[in-house]
């Protein structure tokens, strides 16, 4: 039987696991990154790495998931001042393809994440935001504030657009100007979803 103890042990070898990983990660990349110098900085070893992750790819998924739940996170603190669900819609996407410009994030979760997970949009954390993302459309469509499309299309054009935005920045040898260009084509997409004259405010 598994004690409180243990269980509380487990926990914080994990938790010590994905600090140490995100600052490894960050600095020097997935691919670089030593698992013995990152579990010795912790004072674990390779077997609670295994025994918590599975392997190293099961680290960066972990590390991948926390991140991309404070960005998201940090997306709806950023549009929680907007004055209807379109606005907050837009300045949550505007948000996220911002975060492009924190290193940690440039490096984790949109260059290192795509090249050895695969597909964001097959990562839980994106498969959440798309479901908020659904919820939130169809509300709007409801209301008339959007075109008659379909949600679920609408949703994961809009979803997509945000993420792939935020990649092409990581990419990009010059993001601080990039930035802006993308944001304008990001917009300009996304208000192409809006009726003119909805029925009602969302």
């Amino acid at each position: 039987m598994v004690t409180k103890r243990r269980v509380e042990t487990m926990e914080e070898n994990r938790a010590k696991l994905i600090m140490a990983a995100r600052k490894a990660f960050a600095e020097k990349g997935f691919a670089a990154a030593s698992m013995d110098e990152l579990t010795a900085s912790v004072g674990l070893t390779r077997g609670a790495l295994y025994h918590n992750f599975g392997d190293k790819k099961g680290l960066l998924a972990a590390v991948v998931a926390q991140i991309d739940a404070e960005m998201a996170q940090r997306a709806k603190d950023e549009a929680s001042h907007a004055s209807d669900d379109w606005e907050k819609l837009l300045a949550e996407g505007v948000a996220y393809i911002k975060m492009a410009l924190d290193p940690e994030v440039r490096r984790i979760v949109l260059l290192d994440g795509p090249a050895f997970l695969g597909d964001p949009a097959q990562w839980p954390g994106q498969i959440s935001c798309l479901d908020a993302t659904r919820q939130t459309v169809k509300k709007m469509l409801d209301c008339g504030v959007l075109k008659a499309v379909d949600a679920d299309a609408a949703a994961h054009m809009l979803n997509s657009a945000a993420m792939n935005a935020a990649i092409w920045i990581a990419a990009s040898n010059e993001p601080e100007k990039a930035l802006p260009k993308i944001i304008a084509v990001f917009t300009q997409l996304a208000s192409g979803l809006r009726n003119p004259a909805p029925h009602c405010t969302a």
